[in-house]
């Protein structure tokens, strides 16, 4: 029976209401819990999280029966604080487990029977890859509302003035050449085959672990040689590939539908590489572009070159964001196919639906169009779009326009909310699979977020602080 939280505290507990945070400290974890504290303290912000987390975590578990659970609650705090601290699940769970300051955030600390229980690092794991992408979305919907709630009146008042911009976020692959993908396809067969032949009693595959080290090593000679010698080598290795695919094919056979989708994904992957690695190594052909596979695993995976100095290609996948004037994150979206022009109308009309006190936006000249432009300035006060090229007379009168000047001066300020995203978890997303990513980038929104809003109520607390002691030593 999971629930959102435990209504009823343990013996010994200590209440969240009753936290303390060093008014001085300059690290992020009392940053971030100073924010999530925020959100917990407001009872309307609080409910509708809390709402959120009941209806879309988790939806298809009992809250009448079955096992208890994690509360919903430290599930999206500790998905917070991990993005936050860009930390793995082993430093998270020393933290929840001895981190007295975040055992009181989960709902724990004090003593009796208030200091229990302890986490499992494999708990976590299951518990925080709970959270989807569409609530994540939802609630930080929440959190910039309640950020902008906490503003002056004069800044509440002010119309939103966003710019967007886009950045590759990095998927968990190696470089991806034709030959070593072949040998992480072979490895995985071999060990998928052998896995559902040991699991339906059909026998062959006891040496399949000898089988996989002679594929790396005749892997390591290939990669190893280049030119003429080469040939024979890489003769070899497609022959021992070859043979391990006609054994997989013979117990794919006898296993029939068992024969998992798994299985058959790194089979065609094996079968489409050995015919490229057998093209361009030993007749010399070019393969075309859009034949290659850029990784095995990650299948959402694009090569992305932006013509960056030193850097020939980026992999992984464009994510673009929206920022406000007051360094929240009002919306993001994953590319995963097409360009930033393609879907930058879509993109700003969703975030106008989000917050109607969306009046300007700003971009640079890779969102460039004379289309973009104008189905922009339908919906926006002030469309800041810079065109590319030569410029005529009208462009030149439109982009000295001194608010359209105003706003492209501000606009590089969004390149420091994409340094705070990779700060967040962005740099190199390790999760698997296509909705793994979606989930970790919107976990990352999430937490830098609350770690802003975390800095707002600080940076507040301080001009309050330094306002009493002004009046104490006119006193």
């Amino acid at each position: 029976m999971r629930v959102v939280m435990e209504a009823q505290r343990s013996f010994g507990q200590s209440p969240i209401e009753e936290m303390k945070f060093d008014a001085r400290s300059r690290d992020d974890i009392p940053a971030v819990l100073r924010g999530l504290h925020s959100i917990y303290m407001n009872g309307a912000t609080r409910s509708r999280v809390f709402e959120i987390l009941e209806e879309g975590v988790a939806s298809g578990v009992s809250h009448k029966l079955g096992r208890r659970g994690m509360d919903l609650w430290r599930i999206f705090v500790l998905g917070v604080v991990k993005q936050a601290l860009n930390c793995d699940y082993d430093r998270l769970t020393h933290m929840a487990n001895y981190d007295s300051l975040l055992r009181q955030m989960l709902g724990h600390g004090g003593w009796g029977e208030g200091a229990d229980p302890l986490y499992h690092v494999q708990t976590i794991i299951d518990n925080v890859g709970l959270l989807s992408e569409a609530v994540l979305g939802k609630i930080n919907k929440v959190v910039v509302a309640h950020g902008h709630a906490r503003l002056t009146k004069k800044a509440r008042q002010e119309g939103l003035r966003c710019r967007v911009d886009s950045a590759v976020t990095k998927t968990h692959v190696h470089w991806p050449t034709d030959v070593s993908l072949l040998r992480d396809a072979g490895i995985c067969l071999v060990r998928e085959t052998a896995r559902l032949c040991r699991s339906h009693g059909i026998p062959g595959w006891r040496k399949a672990v000898d089988w996989a080290a002679r594929l790396c090593t005749l892997f390591q000679r290939v990669r190893r040689w280049r030119g003429w010698r080469c040939h024979d080598r890489v003769r070899a290795y497609l022959h021992h590939c070859g043979k391990l695919v006609k054994k997989v094919q013979a117990s794919r056979a006898q296993l029939g539908a068992a024969f998992s989708p798994k299985g058959q994904h790194y089979l065609d992957c094996g079968l489409k590489l050995m015919d490229q690695v057998d093209r361009r190594l030993l007749k010399g052909e070019e393969i075309p572009h859009w034949e290659k596979i850029i990784s095995v695993h990650e299948l959402h995976t694009r090569w992305i070159s932006k013509g960056k100095a030193g850097v020939l290609a980026e992999l992984g996948l464009p994510v673009c964001v929206l920022e406000d004037q007051h360094q929240y994150i009002l919306h993001h979206q994953v590319l995963y196919e097409g360009s930033d022009s393609s879907m930058i109308v879509d993109f700003i009309r969703e975030a106008q639906v989000r917050y109607p006190s969306l009046t300007s936006c700003s971009m640079d000249t890779g969102y460039s169009s004379e289309l973009n432009r104008k189905a922009l300035a339908q919906s926006l006060d002030l469309v800041i779009m810079p065109k590319k090229g030569r410029l005529s007379r009208v462009d030149k009168d439109r982009e000295s326009d001194p608010d359209f000047a105003e706003g492209r001066r501000q606009h590089p300020a969004v390149e420091s909310a994409i340094n705070n995203l990779n700060q967040r978890g962005l740099d190199l997303v390790r999760t698997h699979g296509k909705e793994g990513f979606g989930r970790t980038v919107a976990l990352s929104v999430v937490a830098a977020n609350v770690h802003r809003l975390g800095l707002q109520l600080k940076r507040k607390e301080e001009r309050r602080r330094r306002w009493h002691e002004a009046r104490k030593r006119a006193a």
